[in-house]
């Protein structure tokens, strides 16, 4: 802790003399009961002299109350915060004082589930860690509210594991997404020890597994290999006409008969997942997916109706070759490789087609009127039970991925990565743009 302003001075004048080229600051200012640590010498002496040479500086709110009141030169206090956006402009004035990046730390202060402050204990669902870069980067953190006493030592730890990602060769905002799910994991997995305020477990990640419990699903999503195929596939151009209403009409009637076709196939793969499941709950899992699919199945029969297309006519259609190509392919790898290998082989679909409607849901582009045809196609997939069939299925990946070996895992998300591609395809069977008059 650097608790006096000489010792500040000191430093920095080290760092500025060897050319320290990355700094992680933890300004450890407030403690866990609320206690000012450091007077306001100090604090002045480190928004002059070292946060200008910081590369990451890692305030939590009241902290950050702190730097911002002493960069004010005033006693009057920074506004209060209501929402997420008042973190990220806490943020963004500290970091015009002179660091690099600034990661602002939320868990003093939870969030309800719509990204205003909990006023109330009940209202605790959500921890928002908040960090904001060069130009407009903005990075949200997210993680489920935890009521514990194992929170000694978060600071330290999550500036550590910072440094940690640094040092590895990590950018900014992995090293600080990693961090934050590390400190997560481990105040999920603490050991409980003594009476009050007790320490992490610091050790939930030893096993050599690349991501922390609880975290397979973002961490798949965000690796190099997988991250711009995925993009490709959630923001393709035949989605985002789906989303502002000009994807052609012939081509969504196209695409919803083709998808009738691959849903009967979908409910084929995850039967033979529950058959190939070595366990009761895993073959319960896949039941209530197929049981889900017959479902979206008959939601679907009626959707097309309103498009004058009949059931018979859907049966009767001969399917795409992408459509072919993509169903055989996770019906292959179900026959030839084990369950899990299977789960992966379809999660694209799951993962995806949630990923869509919530992308859609939220893009201020996209006609949320009777203007667009597709509207109710993008409420259907972010209804409540595909929802909850979204959990369920990455629920499943989360509690058996973290079992698997590194070379394992490398393995499974070839798998993932191919299917996703797949799912490319099937958006490209048919035109999204109106042909030229």
């Amino acid at each position: 802790m650097l608790a006096a302003a000489d010792t500040i001075e000191v430093i920095a004048r080290q760092v500025a003399k060897h050319r320290v080229p990355v700094l992680v600051v933890d300004p450890v200012m407030v403690s866990t009961s609320g206690a000012q640590l450091l007077p306001h010498e100090a604090i002045r002496g480190l928004s002059q002299h070292l946060l200008p040479l910081t590369t990451v500086l890692t305030p939590n709110i009241p902290e950050a109350r702190l730097i911002l009141a002493e960069g004010r030169k005033s006693a009057s206090a920074p506004p209060e915060i209501g929402s997420v956006a008042d973190v990220e402009a806490m943020g963004r004035q500290i970091q015009a004082l002179g660091p690099s990046w600034v990661l602002v730390k939320g868990g003093h202060l939870p969030f309800r589930a719509d990204m205003t402050v909990a006023r109330t204990e009940a209202q605790r669902q959500v921890v928002v860690d908040v960090l904001v870069g060069p130009g407009e980067y903005v990075l949200r953190v997210e993680s489920p509210w935890q009521e514990s006493t194992s929170t000694h030592g978060t600071g330290c730890s999550l500036a550590a594991a910072i440094s940690s990602g640094l040092a590895r060769g990590r950018d900014v905002p992995g090293s600080v997404r990693a961090a934050c799910r590390y400190v997560e994991a481990g105040i999920r997995t603490a050991p409980n020890l003594g009476g009050g305020h007790g320490p992490l477990g610091h050790f939930h990640s030893t096993y050599n597994l690349p991501f922390s419990p609880g975290y397979f699903v973002e961490y798949l999503l965000d690796r190099p290999d997988v991250r711009d195929v995925w993009k490709t596939f959630v923001h393709h151009p035949f989605v985002m006409a789906l989303g502002d209403g000009t994807l052609p009409l012939e081509s969504f009637k196209g695409y919803i008969i083709q998808d009738y076709l691959y849903l009967i196939h979908f409910a084929r793969a995850n039967a033979l997942a529950s058959y190939k499941a070595k366990n009761m709950d895993d073959i319960s899992r896949s039941n209530k997916i197929v049981q889900h699919i017959m479902h979206e199945l008959k939601l679907h029969i009626n959707y097309c109706k309103s498009f004058g297309i009949a059931v018979a006519e859907m049966r009767a259609t001969e399917e795409k070759q992408a459509c072919t190509a993509y169903t055989r392919y996770v019906l292959d790898v179900g026959q030839s490789d084990d369950w899990l290998a299977l789960q992966m082989a379809i999660a694209p679909c799951l993962l995806g087609y949630g990923a869509v409607a919530k992308m859609l849901h939220a893009h201020p582009q996209t006609r949320r009127d009777e203007g667009n045809t597709y509207w109710p196609w993008i409420q259907n997939y972010v209804a409540d039970d595909f929802v909850q069939a979204v959990k369920l299925g990455s629920q499943l990946l989360e509690d058996n991925m973290r079992l698997q070996s590194p070379t394992r895992i490398e393995e499974l998300v070839k798998i993932f990565i191919h299917a996703t591609k797949m799912e490319i395809g099937f958006w490209e069977m048919f035109p999204y743009q109106q042909a030229a008059s």
